[in-house]
C-alpha cells in the first residue's frame, strides 16, 4: 500500500434488535451450483416443530472463508479453553448440524 491509499474500512451497523442474536442448536445446510444456504432453527425438550429462526444464503466463496475462518476460532478456543467434544445429546434426541436434513455431530 503507497502512501495516498487509505486501509480499507467497513462501517457496520448492529440495530438492539440482531445484537441481541438468537440462538441456534440445529442448522440445516443445502446448497445449489450458486449458493450455500444456512437455515438456523432451535429445538426443544418436547416440542415436535421447530421454526427457522434465520437463514443465511452465501456464495460457495464466502461459505468456504466461512468454513477457514470458523476452523481458525475454533483452534483459537480450543488452545484456551481446551477441547471441544462432540458427543450425544443432553436430551437423548438427534441433535446438531445437519447436511441436506442429515445428522452430522463429526
Amino acid at each position: 500500500m503507497n502512501e495516498t491509499q487509505q486501509p480499507f474500512q467497513i462501517n457496520i451497523e448492529l440495530d438492539e434488535k440482531v445484537a441481541e442474536g438468537s440462538y441456534s442448536n440445529l442448522v440445516i445446510l443445502n446448497h445449489t451450483p450458486a449458493e450455500f444456504i444456512l437455515d438456523f432453527t432451535k429445538i426443544l425438550p418436547g416440542v415436535m416443530k421447530a421454526k427457522v429462526s434465520s437463514r443465511i444464503i452465501m456464495h460457495p466463496q464466502h461459505a468456504k472463508a466461512l468454513l477457514m475462518a470458523l476452523q481458525e476460532n475454533i483452534s483459537k478456543y480450543e488452545s484456551a479453553f481446551g477441547q471441544i467434544k462432540l458427543g450425544t445429546s443432553p436430551l437423548n434426541e438427534p441433535m446438531g448440524f445437519r447436511v441436506g436434513g442429515k445428522e452430522n455431530l463429526s
